[in-house]
């Protein structure tokens, strides 16, 4: 080795031991160097192996004559190399295809490479270790017979013969010499010594495998010299290669010369752009080209307005008078790239075979029979006219009855493109409009997002949750909703990102709610409002059985094992855990019980087949809900009321209590101004008729009132309470119970007469699960309990009245 390092500092003028130790000491990155004494002698050919470890290096071709610093982290690499250090230190070295790929196959790399002997060996601190091979000969692995614990493969080598005496050569070898020089000279890539190396190099083979290895050339072009057997073809393609570099390192010479100066930093941009576009302009423009050529090959394919062709055409024109790394140019793109995705002409075909429309919202939706004849009529009008200007569908009920999934199976349904738009805690005008594009981290507004993401320009869209936008300083979103849902306007939506008019008239907007009230009127005006009541016992056992039960034991895994949920089971469920008017409590709690079955399933232990109320109770624990302090004998002064919320029915407990006092008048309970009014209505009626219904007239002057609404945190309001307080009333001052299982509904005057209220199926349905059978309308509600299915409400007696007498003549016992 020293005899080696002798002859290599006669040759270069560098003493290499130097080198070496400033590595091993420093840990300086080594260039890569020639080294006299790496072409192998006679002896060296015949200790060669014809079957070598092989080790891939990343974005590097090693040459023959040449010392190469390298990092090695891969484990298969590691061995790879301790194998060589045990026979010879003598190691194949090929680059990777695909320098991102971290675990390289015999497929992933050159099948050329160059043997190396392993100089030396560094183990660094942070576990990796470094070499420092030298390149011998050229070989070709004929067969690998080996991958895993490292690649070894069978090899042939090649020699490769330099005609020495040829003057044609000798002019190559100079002409080499020569350019390399001059491009060291011109470029700042390239350290002051490398000259001197080059220069002092005399063997044309250690001139030809230096320069080959430190040319900034891609690992590809590399490799191509590598793997050329022909000498003289193989100088011809470097000489070719030197001249593309030498003339970008004049024209970068030549544009430091003009720039030279005192450079603030906007001249420094300047001069960087003028020097990217110089060199752009020498190559014939391929810096940012690819990006245009591709964005002009996709606009071709395009149909869209004449005014988007335009704007097309004028974007391009900008972005190619911008350079790639200016940040106008990204903007620009992005926009260009946004007219291309939008489907501005690409509509879906619409499928209108109504009975097959009918059978998939059957197979998806049990019930809400009249909800799938009013979208029927929807489609059908669609399907005669081809063009449906009318007020957008919104579907308005409690959580859980399946709104959003509803809108899921027409666009099914029609063979439409589907996408879902939340704007619940939507507080900002530009999420749907858009920003202008003169805004840093500018975007689209959602509605042109979901046309881009439907792929389509007539998918159905649903808007989620529209009854909880929100209303800022940044604007007020349900107004612009306005124009989004108006038939007579959305036909040139405009887009502040997109700065173009977009038609959405094709668009089928479908809108879910909970709360109709919190709508605003003006928007609301604009909807067609289809209301989802809640479901009754009856329907949730078949939903569970159709839907609820399948999805949760596929979810849970246990669908293989041929569970059954029984139908008492099922009825015993809903009735103790679960209190909604959707089924997602239910839906949860399914799913609870399956991963008790399931962790049995696990550990291996029985688990019952058929789940009955036992099986429930064991992964559920104690019934929830208590059905039986409803129907207990409630004292004179309580009356059970029937309330509408907007997550369905629910029953509602009203208390009343007297004392000695002044006639003052108390209601607790967190109500609302319209109850209270209900509370003082029901009292002037009940003092007015204290005669006819047994009561002191002198006890209201010397008695203080009280009613409570329990559940205080929750607020109440509304006028459908009204002759439950005038019961409640009632029942206090005469003494006499209301009737037990009785709950009620209805609103009250002053003359005596009984109003009719809304969500009667909510709040029938509520009566029916908390376990009462009587419950007392108005007569003009008599036709909202027609439409609840009869066995939906079976055992459930109703009694309609129209006057306050009437209402106190039965309620009370």
């Amino acid at each position: 080795m020293k005899a080696s390092r002798a002859f290599y500092k006669k040759k270069t003028g560098m003493d290499l031991e130097k080198i070496f130790s400033n590595i091993e000491n420093d840990m300086e990155f080594m260039p890569i160097i020639p080294l006299g004494e790496a072409e192998m002698d006679e002896e060296e050919k015949k200790n060669l192996k014809e079957e070598l470890p092989i080790i891939a290096l990343r974005n590097t071709v090693l040459f023959p004559n040449v010392v190469l610093p390298i990092t090695v982290a891969r484990d298969k690499s590691l061995l790879a190399i301790e194998e060589a250090m045990d026979n010879g230190n003598m190691i194949g070295v090929v680059a990777q295809i695909d320098a991102h790929t971290e675990s390289p196959t015999v497929d992933e790399i050159y099948h050329t490479g160059t043997v190396a002997k392993i100089v030396k060996k560094l183990e660094l601190p942070d576990g990796n270790t470094t070499l420092f091979i030298m390149g011998k000969m050229r070989f070709e692995a004929e067969e690998f017979i080996q991958e895993d614990p490292y690649l070894k493969a069978r090899v042939l080598y090649k020699e490769d013969i330099y005609p020495l005496q040829d003057e044609n050569f000798k002019a190559l070898i100079q002409t080499i010499k020569d350019t390399s020089e001059e491009i060291i000279e011109k470029s700042q890539n390239f350290p002051p010594e490398a000259s001197m190396i080059v220069r002092n190099i005399e063997n044309p083979s250690f001139l030809v495998n230096f320069v080959a290895s430190n040319m900034q050339a891609k690992t590809k072009t590399k490799q191509n010299l590598l793997e050329e057997d022909d000498v003289i073809i193989r100088i011809n393609r470097l000489v070719e290669i030197l001249q593309e570099e030498l003339k970008i390192a004049q024209l970068k010479f030549e544009i430091s010369n003009k720039t030279k100066g005192e450079l603030n930093k906007q001249q420094r941009e300047y001069y960087l752009q003028q020097q990217l576009k110089s060199i752009k302009e020498e190559l014939g423009g391929e810096n940012s080209d690819v990006d245009i050529k591709e964005l002009k090959k996709r606009a071709k394919k395009k149909k869209w307005p004449a005014e988007t062709q335009e704007a097309f055409e004028k974007g391009l024109e900008r972005l190619e008078r911008t350079h790639s790394q200016s940040p106008e140019y990204s903007i620009n793109y992005n926009y260009l790239d946004l007219l291309l995705d939008l489907p501005w002409d690409h509509y879906s075909k619409d499928s209108y075979a109504l009975p097959k429309v009918l059978k998939t919202l059957d197979k998806d939706h049990y019930g809400m029979e009249k909800i799938k004849d009013r979208i029927i009529e929807y489609l059908a009008v669609l399907k005669l006219k081809g063009d449906l200007k009318s007020p957008i569908l919104c579907l308005v009920g409690p959580p859980g009855v399946g709104k959003t999934s509803l809108g899921h199976s027409i666009a099914r349904a029609i063979n439409r493109n589907f996408t879902r738009l939340s704007l619940g805690g939507l507080h900002d005008e530009s999420e749907l409009r858009g920003h202008r594009k003169t805004y840093i981290g500018a975007m689209p507004g959602r509605i042109i997002q979901s046309l881009k993401k439907a792929g389509t320009s007539n998918p159905v869209i649903i808007l989620d949750e529209i009854d909880k936008m929100g209303k800022d300083f940044r604007g007020d979103p349900s107004s612009a909703l306005l124009e989004i849902l108006d038939p007579e306007q959305n036909h040139t939506f405009y887009d502040n990102y997109l700065e173009l008019e977009y038609d959405l008239s094709k668009v089928l907007f479908i809108a879910t709610a909970n709360n109709l009230s919190e709508i605003q009127p003006a928007l609301r005006d604009r909807l067609e409002i289809i209301h989802l009541s809640g479901y009754s016992v009856e329907e949730k056992i078949e939903i569970a059985k159709r839907h609820l039960v399948k999805k949760q034991a596929k979810e849970n895994g246990v669908d293989q094992f041929k569970l059954r949920f029984t139908s008492t089971g099922l009825n015993f469920l809903i009735h103790n855990y679960t209190r909604e008017s959707g089924v997602r409590e239910l839906n949860r709690k399914i799913a609870a019980i399956y991963r008790f079955i399931a962790k049995k399933i696990a550990m291996e232990e029985e688990y019952p087949k058929s789940i009955t109320q036992k099986t429930i109770q064991e992964a559920l624990g104690k019934p929830i809900y208590n059905q039986e302090r409803y129907l207990n004998n409630l004292p004179a002064g309580v009356a059970v009321g029937l309330a509408w919320t907007y997550v369905g029915g629910d029953i509602l407990f009203i208390e009343s209590n007297t004392a000695l006092g002044k006639g003052k008048l108390t209601l607790t309970g967190n109500l609302g101004k319209v109850m209270k009014e209900s509370a003082q209505t029901a009292l002037s009626y009940i003092r007015s008729h204290a005669k006819r219904l047994g009561i002191e007239e002198d006890i209201f002057e010397k008695t203080d009132i009280h009613i409570h609404v329990p559940e205080g945190a929750v607020p109440k309001d509304g006028p459908s309470a009204g002759i439950t307080m005038l019961s409640t009333l009632a029942s206090i001052f005469t003494g006499r119970k209301v009737k037990a299982y009785l709950a009620m509904s209805g609103e009250i005057t002053l003359r005596g007469q009984v109003l009719p209220v809304g969500g009667i199926k909510e709040k029938v349905l509520a009566a029916k699960r908390a376990g009462l059978k009587k419950v007392m309308l108005c007569e003009l509600n008599r036709k909202d309990v027609e439409e609840i299915q009869k066995e939906h409400i079976e055992g459930v007696e109703f009694i309609y009245v129209k006057t306050m007498d009437e209402v106190l003549n039965y309620a009370l016992s």
